[in-house]
């Protein structure tokens, strides 16, 4: 996928053209925005700048369509990658449904933001007082559902699950490519917290 970087806009929001229509919000934008918020911002505060910047993208009907429409080839796309900060965008384009384990991104963040269908996320806290691999437990905290033009953070350390249908399709920014830092699976039923070591959409 090959998404086009033009237009310009104010933090968060569309621009309005030479006519005063208001125009949508661009992918070009969200990058750039992306960047300024973890510039002036690295921590929670500017993490939440994107979850809710990427709020405003998914309206953008023209550039959801062109990396999670029904003409979008299935699987995960990196459509772009920040040379400052390092962090990434991935349209995800999912044909089955699936149910991912507790798991969490390492010393990484997430936001996902739902494009089609929904994904009901799960969090979890560990209450055992460690924090790598081996014996772990964990307590359910919430679960909530993602519906098309929303978004989740989820910060350095958190933990989640993931489940969503078939045709569940959304836009993820992580904090860098999440195959290069360690990250741990959750099995609850036998109380273990496991090194992830596939390749896999968590």
């Amino acid at each position: 996928i090959a998404i086009e970087l033009t237009g310009q806009g104010a933090l968060g929001q569309g621009h309005a053209d030479g006519g005063g229509r208001q125009m949508a919000y661009t992918f070009e934008q969200f990058c750039k925005d992306a960047n300024a918020a973890l510039r002036a911002d690295p921590g929670p505060g500017g993490k939440d700048t994107i979850r809710r910047n990427l709020e405003a993208l998914l309206k953008n009907e023209e550039f959801v369509n062109s990396v999670c429409g029904p003409d979008a080839e299935f699987g995960t796309h990196q459509i772009y990658r920040d040379p400052d900060f390092d962090f990434v965008v991935l349209a995800h384009v999912n044909k089955d449904a699936r149910k991912s384990p507790p798991h969490n991104h390492g010393t990484s963040w997430a936001i996902y933001g739902q494009a089609t269908e929904y994904t009901d996320m799960s969090e979890y806290r560990r209450v055992d007082g460690k924090s790598g691999a081996g014996d772990a437990e964990l307590e359910h905290v919430k679960t909530y559902r993602l519906t098309p033009g929303h978004a989740g953070l989820y910060d350095v350390g958190a933990i989640h699950a993931i489940d969503y249908p078939a045709g569940a399709r959304f836009v993820r920014v992580t904090g860098t490519d999440l195959e290069t830092v360690e990250r741990l699976k959750f099995d609850t039923a036998h109380g273990k917290a496991e090194v992830i070591q596939s390749v896999g959409v968590n």
